[in-house]
């Protein structure tokens, strides 16, 4: 994979500083992207990757990107994330507009902006990583559910619209993935709601683990096209069904 560029977006913690560091031990030459920029630094030094500064909500700092980046194989969606666990009817609107702003609408202005040189690659590759929660709703999940739900709509439209061109769209979506950050971002920062979630799951997943997913999916031939990969922990048989010890 040497000399094809990888952008990965939300670069900064979790799934994605794991995917960039994964991409870039694969031979890519990654563009770790996100909005913390010490952090972008420190894993650019760390994996050889090219740190850029990255809003997705802000449409100026992603033309920046586009112009920093240049040529694109691969681009990896990753920025995203939950506000809240609050029923319909006590829903927050800000936190509904904060989640569809950056897991929908981030996704596509990185995507719209970076499309020209991914189809101009040759062999290009958008992965979007979603979440089971665009493909199964549960209390409480309806604002990052809805979000999610409307991510996996766009990849599979982008995947009909591209199709003839040498380009190949693929989502991943995630079960249950203890990061350092995701729960606790849903929580405003509670560490104890956080911890909660995970409580009793025996070896839930890792960043790591869906790195490996993405590392493999944007590997394949040429020709294979990994439309939809849904992983989960072996815990957690699906959404509402997860097996907690003690």
């Amino acid at each position: 994979m040497s000399g094809r560029t990888a952008v990965v977006t939300g670069a900064s913690s979790g799934i994605g500083a794991a995917t960039a560091r994964r991409l870039a031990a694969k031979g890519f030459d990654v563009v770790a992207a996100a909005r913390r920029r010490d952090r972008l630094d420190a894993l650019a030094a760390e994996t050889g990757a090219r740190a850029v500064t990255l809003d997705v909500t802000d449409p100026a700092s992603v033309a920046t990107l586009a112009d920093q980046v240049g040529d694109c194989a691969v681009l990896v969606n990753n920025a995203g994330g939950a506000i809240g666990l609050e029923p319909v009817a006590e829903a927050n609107e800000a936190d509904w507009q904060q989640m569809y702003d950056v897991n929908v609408l981030g996704t596509l202005r990185v995507t719209k902006a970076l499309l020209p040189a991914i189809v101009a690659s040759g062999n290009g590759h958008v992965v979007v990583i979603g979440s089971t929660a665009g493909h199964v709703v549960y209390e409480g999940g309806a604002g990052y559910c809805a979000a999610k739900h409307a991510l996996s709509a766009v990849a599979g439209t982008l995947r009909l619209e591209l199709c003839g061109q040498p380009v190949r769209v693929s989502e991943i979506a995630p079960g249950m993935v203890a990061t350092e950050e995701f729960s606790r971002t849903r929580f405003r920062g509670d560490a104890d709601k956080a911890a909660a979630v995970y409580a009793g799951v025996r070896n839930p997943l890792l960043a790591e683990d869906i790195a490996d997913c993405v590392a493999w999916v944007v590997t394949r031939p040429a020709h294979v096209d990994v439309d939809l990969l849904v992983v989960r922990p072996r815990a957690q048989a699906a959404q509402h069904k997860v097996h907690r010890e003690g």
